[in-house]
């Protein structure tokens, strides 16, 4: 759900502090912990370090992102892989391409 228009767009004022009045090249990472604060134009051009729940992961914020939320950016799950039998199938195919490869590019040699 939306934030109401009356109240306006959520931009945490520490934040906006830190970037206000300041060049993007002289400040460096800044590490944010808020995930909801949405992205003021004012942020253009400046790093931030988003807390995905273990470590601050570096997000350099563009027009594109500009009224989107910081937090969407910074992926809290990771992905490692289906398992599974299929799964395996992959894998031994990949592995045995790799492999002929190797060999075609030896016997090229």
């Amino acid at each position: 759900m939306t934030r109401s228009i009356k109240k306006g767009p959520y931009v945490n004022e520490r934040i906006l502090g830190k970037v206000q009045g300041k060049k993007p090249k002289d400040v460096g990472v800044i590490n944010v912990w808020d995930r909801a604060c949405m992205i003021h134009p004012d942020m253009l051009g400046f790093k931030f370090g988003v807390h995905n729940g273990r470590k601050h992961i570096e997000v350099l914020v563009t027009e594109d992102m500009v009224g989107h939320r910081l937090g969407e950016f910074s992926p809290t799950k990771t992905f490692h892989r289906h398992g599974g039998k299929m799964q395996k199938d992959l894998d031994m195919r990949k592995k045995e391409a790799e492999i002929a490869a190797a060999k075609a590019a030896k016997a090229n040699a």
